[in-house]
């Protein structure tokens, strides 16, 4: 196998500052290093990093297709947390038949799957059942 895991997922950013104060802040992600230029969330295993786009850069922020996905234990304490904070939400949670789930927005529009899984394991879970939106 010529690729063993995931190591990081690369979201670049409009206003790292803002975008760092998002995921640290209001989701509480453990931030693990920080410069101006790179920020990284996490101390093990797969590591969601922060990069800031060149206003002179071809490459835009956004959604374009990304989805990042967390496992959470209590989905809908995590959802009263998020409403309370203000988060925008692109998909309200909802029963599923893998349990519950929800989609919100980070301040680029880039979408956060959160999911509380009910008895099956993570290797699994499939991501593209959680994309439908309402």
């Amino acid at each position: 196998m010529l690729f063993r895991r995931l190591g990081a997922i690369i979201l670049l950013v409009s206003d790292i500052e803002r975008s760092t104060n998002f995921y640290k802040d209001t989701l509480g992600l453990p931030l693990k290093t920080k410069s101006s230029e790179w920020v990284e969330f996490f101390t093990k295993d797969t590591t969601l990093a922060l990069h800031p786009v060149k206003k002179e850069s071809k490459v835009r922020p956004g959604a374009g297709g990304v989805l990042v996905g967390f496992m959470i234990n209590d989905l809908e304490s995590t959802v009263g947390v998020l409403k309370e904070k203000r988060v925008k939400f692109f998909k309200q949670l909802r029963n599923e038949s893998f349990g519950k789930h929800a989609i919100i927005e980070d301040p680029d529009g880039y979408l956060i799957s959160i999911a509380e899984i009910k008895s099956k394991p993570a290797e699994e879970f499939d991501l593209l059942g959680l994309l439908g939106a309402e």
